[in-house]
C-alpha cells in the first residue's frame, strides 16, 4: 500500500458525521500540523495556512460524512433514528452501522418488518426510513442503556476501505468527502516543498452535509480572494444512466462542476482550469448537479463575492455504505489542482473579476 492509499484508507475508515466530527478532525489535524499553521473555527473546521505574499487561495474539502443520530429507543430495545445528511431509503436495509457511545462503539444492523409477514401488495412498496430501526441485539430498553447508548448518539456506516479488482479502484464509505480532504492535504504537501505565488489556506470544513455550515464560518476566518472546492462527484457510468444525463466515467479524469443548485462557477476561473488541464494533458470531465450543492454555495457569496470553482473526483454509489473511485482520477486531480493554484498569482486573481 503506497502513501496515497494509506491516506485514503485512514481518512475513510475514520468516523465523523455532521456535528460529531471529533475523530476525523483529530486525524486531519495530525496530517496538517506538519504542513502549516493550523487553527480551528468555532464550529470545528480546520484551517491550515501556508504563508506567502500573494492573494489568499482557499482550498476547501468537507470532513463530515452522512450518517444518523439515535432519536428514540423502544421498550423492546430497538433504536429509531434521524438522518444526518441525505440518504436514499433503498440503500439502507440490511446494512451494518456503528453507534458511537460514551462506552465505546456498538454495532447494529438496519432492519424493518420482514417481507415474509407482509401482504403481497406491501412487499412491492419501498420501505421508508421512518419504518426502519437499528437492532443492536438487545431485547429491552434497559439492555440498550446498559450498552451505553443514549439519545443523541451519532451513528456511522460500517464499511472498511478495500482495494478492488484490477488494483486501481477502491471501495469505502465516506469518499464523500474524504477524497476532498485528501486533495487538500496533498496540495499542502506539494506547496510545502514548491514555491507558490500566493497564500494557501487548506480548509477541512464541518457540517457540509446538513447545510454547508462549516464553509459559512471558515470562509469568514480566511476571507479569501479565490477558492477551489474539492469534492466527490457522481459517476454516471452505471446501468440506467443516459449520456445526456451524465457522461462522467470512472478513470476518465477529474471533473469540473459547471453548475449546481447553489453555485455557478466564476467563468474565468473555470476557463483557467480547462486551459490548465489541456496544457498539462490532464483528462478532464464535466458535470452538472441540479439536485445538490457544495461548500462553494456559501464560500462564493462571502463578502462581496469570491471567485470559486469546484474540482471533483467521481465516485459510484456515493451517499451509501460503499462508494467506488478510481486511483487515476485522484492522481490527475492532484496534478490539476496544484497546477491551477500555481497560476493564481496577483495578476491572475485580479483578472478573475475584472
Amino acid at each position: 500500500m503506497d502513501k496515497t492509499e494509506q491516506l485514503l484508507q485512514s481518512l475513510t475508515d475514520a468516523h465523523g458525521v455532521p456535528g460529531y466530527e471529533t475523530e476525523i478532525r483529530t486525524l486531519l489535524r495530525q496530517y496538517m500540523e506538519p504542513l502549516g499553521a493550523v487553527t480551528q473555527d468555532g464550529l470545528g473546521s480546520l484551517i491550515c495556512h501556508q504563508p506567502g505574499d500573494g492573494p489568499k487561495v482557499m482550498l476547501a474539502g468537507h470532513m463530515d460524512e452522512i450518517g444518523f443520530m439515535v432519536s428514540h429507543v423502544t421498550k423492546e430495545g430497538f433504536l429509531k433514528f434521524v438522518q444526518l445528511g441525505g440518504w436514499w431509503d433503498q440503500v439502507l436495509l440490511g446494512h451494518r452501522v456503528i453507534i458511537k457511545t460514551r462506552a465505546g462503539d456498538v454495532v447494529g444492523v438496519i432492519g424493518a418488518k420482514p417481507p415474509h409477514l407482509l401482504p403481497p401488495d406491501e412487499r412491492k412498496k419501498v420501505v421508508v426510513k421512518k419504518e426502519m430501526y437499528i437492532d443492536i441485539g438487545a431485547t429491552s430498553r434497559q439492555e440498550v442503556e446498559a450498552a451505553g447508548v443514549r439519545l443523541g448518539d451519532p451513528i456511522v456506516p460500517h464499511g472498511r476501505f478495500q482495494k478492488m479488482a484490477g488494483g486501481k479502484t477502491y471501495l469505502a464509505k465516506a469518499f464523500d468527502n474524504r477524497v476532498g480532504c485528501a486533495l487538500v492535504i496533498d496540495a499542502l504537501r506539494h506547496f510545502q516543498e514548491t514555491a507558490h505565488p500566493n497564500q494557501i489556506f487548506g480548509v477541512q470544513t464541518v457540517q457540509e452535509e446538513v447545510g454547508i455550515r462549516g464553509a459559512t464560518t471558515s470562509v469568514r476566518a480566511v476571507n479569501p480572494d479565490v477558492a477551489v472546492i474539492l469534492e466527490s462527484d457522481i459517476a454516471g457510468d452505471v446501468p440506467g444512466i443516459k449520456d445526456e444525463e451524465s457522461s462522467v466515467k470512472l478513470g476518465g479524469g477529474p471533473t469540473l462542476i459547471l453548475y449546481d443548485a447553489r453555485m455557478i462557477p466564476n467563468i474565468k476561473l473555470r476557463n483557467l482550469v480547462v486551459d490548465t488541464a489541456a496544457e498539462r494533458n490532464i483528462p478532464l470531465q464535466f458535470s452538472a448537479m441540479t439536485g445538490g450543492a457544495t461548500d462553494g454555495g456559501a464560500i462564493h457569496l462571502h463578502g462581496t463575492g469570491v471567485p470559486t470553482v469546484v474540482i471533483g473526483v467521481a465516485a459510484r454509489h456515493i451517499h451509501s455504505h460503499g462508494a467506488i473511485l478510481h486511483r487515476d482520477d485522484y492522481d490527475h486531480a492532484v496534478k490539476l489542482l496544484t497546477a491551477v493554484v500555481a497560476r493564481l498569482d496577483s495578476d491572475a486573481v485580479s483578472d478573475l473579476t475584472r
